[in-house]
């Protein structure tokens, strides 16, 4: 079933309004008609709806409330992912995959290394790119938020933003003892019922000995993915798949 988002606004009674862009995406890309049903979530509280559509008009969809769902696709773990800028569309793909993986929210980081560089103009119509992209994700996956796209900071800013995290957790080609599993391990025994986790991926040219340092001055605990070095893109996947199932709702126990 089509699931779309709403504010608190467009809720009245028993009746859901539909504005904007998803209106022709309704109506012309879907193609739905009166009487159809369709999934509506509540951003401002997570409440998801199933609803028939009751009136088509050209700039609004009204539609009836049938029932409330209980969802339960949010984790009890909140990742944020802090990530390298890549060149080309890679960005794209990351936020794209996180989202439908679990994560709460994306920084984007301008770093040493960084190949790529987005220049002031750019900047505020990247991020809104990358946020539609998080908001079409959200919908096919049936998340019940949007996660959120930061703007663009430079990695200094990274420790004034996690001092409340739980665990930071900085993936370094370089690191060759400490490993990923050892770290959540030991914030598994922890047993909390909710997680917040930063994660920090450096870009192609991968991450410059001094910022390692500072982070690690800093609080961030730099473990090894293993022996094979991956792609940026890659590490942003496979590190959230692996929170997820050792700590979140794919793993279960906590």
């Amino acid at each position: 079933m089509p699931k779309f988002f709403v504010k608190n606004g467009q809720i009245k009674d028993d009746k859901i309004i539909i504005l904007g862009e998803d209106v022709n995406h309704i109506k012309n890309v879907l193609r739905l008609a009166v009487d159809d049903d369709i999934q509506i979530c509540n951003l401002d509280t997570s409440v998801n709806y199933t609803c028939g559509i009751s009136k088509i008009d050209s700039e609004k969809i009204e539609c009836n409330i049938f029932n409330k769902i209980e969802s339960k696709s949010e984790s009890n773990i909140h990742i944020h992912v802090f990530q390298g800028i890549p060149k080309s569309d890679k960005m794209e793909l990351i936020v794209q995959k996180c989202v439908e993986l679990g994560i709460a929210e994306l920084t984007p980081v301008e770093m040493r290394r960084c190949i790529a560089k987005i220049d002031e103009k750019s900047k505020d119509k990247k991020i809104a790119r990358w946020q539609k992209i998080s908001e079409v994700a959200s919908k096919q996956c049936g998340r019940d938020i949007v996660p959120k796209i930061n703007n663009v900071i430079n990695i200094k800013n990274i420790c004034n933003l996690t001092s409340e995290y739980d665990i930071v957790l900085l993936a370094y080609e370089n690191e060759e003892f400490n490993t990923l599993k050892s770290e959540l391990s030991k914030i598994k025994s922890k047993k909390k019922k909710y997680l917040k986790i930063a994660v920090i991926i450096g870009p192609e040219g991968g991450l410059d000995k001094e910022e390692v340092e500072y982070l690690k001055q800093n609080g961030s605990k730099v473990v090894t993915l293993g022996k094979r070095i991956l792609r940026t893109e890659t590490v942003a996947f496979v590190l959230t798949s692996i929170i997820m199932y050792e700590l979140g709702d794919l793993g279960g126990n906590i």
